[in-house]
């Protein structure tokens, strides 16, 4: 596993979310990606949970 930093693993989740995001927009426009980023304690880092909000 990679070794980032905050602000790095920041600006991966928001490119992952991104490239997942753009085939959806052009297809389902109805439904919405919320991506919040929470501390998970077992892992000691911060973690990306993603979720459809109609």
């Amino acid at each position: 596993m990679a070794n980032l930093t905050r602000r790095g693993f920041i600006a991966a989740t928001v490119a992952a979310g991104t490239i997942r995001s753009v085939p959806m927009l052009a297809t389902k426009p109805a439904a919405r990606r919320v991506l919040t980023l929470v501390y998970d304690k077992s892992l000691g880092m911060m973690r990306a949970i993603d979720r459809l909000v109609p």
